[in-house]
């Protein structure tokens, strides 16, 4: 019994060094992309006060106090997106205060297109704000979630300066706190194709929280299947 529990230990043991340690937490308050412990994470914003702690795995960690015309988008995820991926999450945390979301976000280019899935949102805000006509509906992952095409106008994106659309899933209700949450993408940009809304080359994907003239935080932990 002894020689089999030692066996165990020591096979344990292999395993475990064999797969790493992991990377060191690291603290960034600039903005910056870049890969930390086997995931892409991206830290952009226009002003304001606000750091992002990089976590073990996909985790992470953002606190922010932002002006009234100040932006932040933080997450981590992948260095390329894609169409089928099916994004494991848990938000211990997520203090919206009055303008942040929490969604799946990403990029594709040809055409230039900024998308959203957004599980989480804050108190005077829903996004995509008042004006934007929804599309239609798409049920996904055991919720309601309305679909919308927005258009940005020389606003900054990842080619620049330049205009292109933004596509949005907003679901009906928010996702509870402290559970693991599904967001099927396929299932969104299905819906989204239905409306004629097409994705093209995919860039960066990631579990994103995003500020607009709001206080707020998150601790998120992101993973796929």
């Amino acid at each position: 019994m002894m020689l089999v529990r030692a066996i165990a230990c020591l096979s344990a043991a292999l395993l475990l060094s064999a797969a790493g340690p992991s990377a060191p937490v690291r603290r960034i308050c600039s903005g910056g992309t870049g890969m930390h412990d086997g995931f892409f994470y991206t830290f952009w914003k226009d002003g304001g006060d606000a750091c992002m702690t990089l976590a073990k795995k996909g985790r992470y960690i953002v606190d922010y106090r932002l002006g009234a015309r100040q932006n932040l988008v933080v997450g981590k995820g992948w260095r390329v997106g894609s169409a089928d991926r099916t994004v494991q999450y848990r938000a211990a945390r997520f203090a919206a205060g009055t303008n942040s979301y929490l969604a799946l976000y990403g990029w594709s280019t040809d055409p230039l297109v900024e998308y959203y899935v957004v599980d989480g949102w804050g108190s005077a805000f829903t996004p995509p704000g008042e004006g934007a006509a929804a599309l239609g509906t798409v049920e996904s992952d055991g919720g309601t979630y309305r679909i919308y095409r927005t258009q940005r106008v020389q606003k900054p994106s990842i080619r620049g300066t330049q205009t292109f659309h933004q596509f949005w899933s907003v679901r009906t209700e928010r996702r509870p706190l402290g559970a693991d949450s599904t967001i099927t993408f396929a299932n969104h940009v299905a819906a989204w194709r239905r409306h004629g809304l097409e994705l093209g080359k995919m860039d960066y994907q990631v579990l994103a929280t995003e500020g607009f003239g709001s206080h707020g935080g998150s601790d998120v932990t992101v993973w796929a299947d």
